[in-house]
């Protein structure tokens, strides 16, 4: 049987269009959302936790190729475990916001009280922009 031991949402835009927050650097980590999870009542090896999320990013006014890496760390940088990436090119012929999700898990997570959780995007390319919407989910469980 599963138990539940905690949940948390990291909403930076809740809406389209409603941030316009120019990404500055290529192939540089840039953080878009962190959680902190009570896993401490979990049992040792058999604690889960699932994520998702949905980032909306738009090209520059000249688009480029550009790549888009979604990265999810458990810790608080990326000197932590990496437990999930995803890649994916953006459409050049696309002029308006691209919408990128994902779900993930992280299997045998640690059964400690503040385990951060954060979410990174990093881009191939400069003048791509997150423009919302940004929602990402965590919910933690363990077997008994």
């Amino acid at each position: 049987m599963a138990i539940f031991l905690d949940s948390k949402t990291s909403q930076n835009a809740s809406y389209a269009n409603s941030i316009a927050i120019p990404i500055n650097a290529i192939n540089a980590p840039e953080l878009v959302a962190q959680q902190t999870l009570n896993l401490s009542g979990g049992t040792a090896g058999l604690t889960r936790v699932s994520f998702s999320g949905t980032i909306a990013l738009q090209l520059g006014l000249l688009p480029v190729l550009t790549n888009v890496t979604l990265s999810v760390y458990r810790g608080l940088d990326t000197s932590g475990v990496s437990v999930f990436t995803a890649s994916e090119n953006l459409n050049v012929n696309l002029l308006g916001p691209q919408i990128i999700s994902f779900s993930g898990s992280d299997f045998n997570a640690p059964n400690i009280a503040n385990q951060a959780y954060t979410v990174f995007v990093t881009v191939s390319a400069l003048g791509t922009v997150r423009v919302g919407p940004e929602s990402f989910n965590f919910i933690a469980v363990s077997e008994v």
